[in-house]
């Protein structure tokens, strides 16, 4: 009899090697039915035999329990974004600067297909993949290990010579399964996604890992880490092991030589992108020497050592058959040219945004007009310009009231958008309701998109606060709801009544206001009462409390129905008082600082623990308040006002030595 322990290894190895041979290398060995057979047996020996269940086992990719929600986690060093080259003249001026600061030493370039995914850390321990990471703000991202566990093309289990290593690259979904998900919506009578990038964004932050594992996205690698820095001192060497391992890399990376190879593969893929089964946006160009990426160093964006070059965004000419306008979830009114349909790169467009009255009035633009439209960026469409006026114009202006619920229309002196002030008001109420109950704010799990159309589109909620009315019989007639779901979306709401005063302020969606102002208004106020009935002045005592902000609060709080909606979410027992948790004590206790520049070490949310630990706040913009600067690499002009202020600065290592901290 065979030993179940040498089985079940001998299972998992064959199933890996199928894995990366269909998902990575897409060169299948085996029908659809033999892999099948193979992961049934394997299942069937790790139920007989539950103590030699492993997390890397193939059968683990999809797990059984929805998540709760996504925490916030630390990236072992910045994932910084990249500057762009848009032309042939910014990218020999990007060439010109590697040469001139690296003093005429020689160099290469590698160059990688820029796809247009969502960025994603993995990290890996011993071998096993154990933890995923979106990029986020690119110092703190989203733990999606769950989700991330469900792509096929990343690997749970690889053989390297590292104990821990970390690979980061482009979460993607080929155009193939973007159609599939968009047709399906289709028949579901669900919205389609408006291009791959956002279904695979989206797809990777659902709470439920089994439709992530439906959606079929793929990885691609193109960074291999070690303690957050780079494994090899050649970038081409790490794509090289990546390989090894068993990692999908874009199978079109080169190396090139000098800037003018360069050029000529990026003009080489514009005309051949649309041959690609996934969507890319330009072309990638790194220094491939690491330790000539040291001496070239950052900026506070991006690295001097890397670019990405752009393709122009696609263009086509068409004609504006009407001006509609759209209700956004802050109550903003966003003019959308309805187009005759034109194929633009690849896909049909109908409609695009006009943004506003200013951008209406610098386009010269009214229905009738012929106009030019592009995919910025490949993604969103956009009027670009009036090509020809039309014979038979008609001019277009914003209604005074929205068009939706008849409430006044507001635009303030200095901004560019019109809004509906009526939290109520129903073009607005599926955006509040999923701002509302999102992970940040109150965190109602199971309160999704679906879900929300259902209750709105029914008139089973017709104001956030119904939410703390709803029954179990009223979740029952949903489709696809079940005794044990709704059961649970009503504990969840429940529960929801508990968090503190500040996320209750940021779910009402006032216009500036968010988690960390939240706070600072809670802490400043200490119940709501004192917060609705705030002047002006009283407001802007508030710590990173404006005019703009204070302004966007009073007009809130003066608006009826807004008003009437607080008093509903009191009634129904939300948290309108406020206890401090801020360290009443401390070496930087009532002292303000502002972070500036690079820091050697910290990021800026460590350095923010540390200051806020000790008793201290962190400002964004520097002041006569400003108690201390900390000053980083390239500081710019924050550290020029703080010197012509006379504010005190410290740099990290000062900090440190503040807080007595290692």
């Amino acid at each position: 009899m065979k030993d179940p322990a040498a089985e079940i290894e001998q299972l998992r190895e064959e199933l890996r090697h199928h894995e990366h041979q269909y998902y990575v290398l897409d060169a299948p060995e085996i029908t659809d039915g033999e892999y099948d057979a193979l992961m049934r047996r394997l299942q069937a020996l790790e139920a007989q035999h539950p103590g030699l269940l492993t997390p890397d086992s193939p059968t683990q990719r999809v797990g059984g329990k929805p998540r709760e929600g996504f925490v916030k986690v630390l990236h072992s060093s910045s994932l910084l974004s990249l500057d762009n080259a848009l032309n042939e003249a910014e990218l020999r001026d990007f060439d010109r600067r590697v040469r001139d600061l690296l003093g005429g030493a020689e160099y290469r370039y590698v160059t990688e297909l820029k796809l247009d995914g969502l960025s994603m850390a993995a990290h890996y321990g011993d071998g096993a993949f154990n933890q995923a990471i979106t990029r986020g703000d690119g110092t703190v991202g989203e733990d999606v290990t769950e989700n991330a566990r469900t792509i096929r093309s990343l690997p749970l289990r690889v053989t390297s010579g590292f104990t821990a290593f970390e690979v980061r690259g482009e979460t993607v979904m080929s155009r193939r399964a973007f159609e599939r998900l968009n047709a399906e919506r289709e028949e579901k009578g669900l919205s389609r996604f408006a291009n791959p990038r956002n279904a695979a964004a989206g797809s990777l932050r659902l709470l439920e890992p089994q439709l992530t594992s439906e959606r079929r996205l793929e990885f691609y690698t193109y960074f291999l880490l070690t303690d957050g820095r780079p494994a090899f001192e050649s970038h081409w060497r790490s794509l090289e092991e990546l390989r090894r391992m068993g990692f999908k890399v874009d199978p079109h990376s080169k190396i090139c030589d000098t800037i003018d190879q360069v050029f000529e593969l990026c003009n080489a893929w514009e005309s051949k992108r649309e041959d690609l089964p996934y969507d890319i946006d330009g072309v990638v160009v790194k220094v491939d020497s690491v330790e000539q990426q040291r001496q070239l160093g950052f900026t506070a964006k991006a690295p001097r050592w890397a670019i990405a070059y752009k393709y122009p965004a696609r263009q086509a000419t068409t004609t504006v058959e009407a001006i509609e306008v759209q209700v956004g979830r802050t109550g903003a009114l966003t003019p959308v040219a309805c187009l005759r349909s034109v194929e633009v790169g690849g896909v049909t467009v109908s409609r695009a945004t006009l943004h506003n009255e200013d951008e209406i009035e610098r386009l010269g633009l009214q229905v009738g007009d012929e106009v030019v439209v592009e995919r910025s960026g490949d993604v969103i469409p956009k009027v670009v310009r009036v090509s020809s006026q039309g014979s038979y114009r008609k001019a277009f202006r914003l209604p005074a009231e929205c068009p939706v619920c008849g409430s006044k229309v507001v635009r303030e002196a200095g901004e560019s958008a019109s809004r509906c002030i009526n939290a109520n008001c129903p073009a607005r109420l599926k955006e509040s309701l999923l701002h509302f109950a999102s992970r940040g704010v109150m965190n109602i799990d199971g309160l999704g998109e679906a879900l929300v159309d259902q209750l709105v589109d029914r008139g089973t909620v017709r104001n956030v606060a119904d939410l703390y009315d709803l029954k179990l019989a009223d979740l029952l007639t949903l489709d696809r709801m079940g005794v044990k779901s709704a059961g649970n979306l009503i504990r969840n709401i429940d529960r929801s009544r508990q968090n503190p005063m500040p996320r209750v302020i940021t779910a009402l969606g006032i216009r500036f206001v968010g988690e960390r102002t939240a706070v600072f208004l809670a802490e400043a106020f200490g119940n709501m009462d004192a917060l609705e009935h705030a002047s002006l002045e009283e407001l802007q005592l508030a710590e990173e409390v404006g005019p703009k902000v204070a302004a966007a609060i009073v007009e809130y709080f003066g608006e009826p129905g807004n008003r009437q909606l607080v008093a509903r979410l009191r009634q129904a027992g939300l948290q309108f008082v406020y206890a401090s948790t801020r360290p009443q004590a401390g070496p930087l206790q009532g002292k303000t600082l502002v972070i500036t520049g690079t820091l050697p070490t910290l990021s800026r949310e460590q350095a923010r623990q540390l200051i806020e630990r000790a008793g201290g706040k962190v400002s964004n913009a520097i002041s006569r308040k400003t108690s201390y600067v900390l000053v980083g690499e390239d500081a710019g002009s924050k550290l020029v006002k703080a010197r012509d202020l006379g504010i005190c600065t410290l740099t990290e290592d000062e900090l440190r030595a503040l807080l007595d901290v290692d």
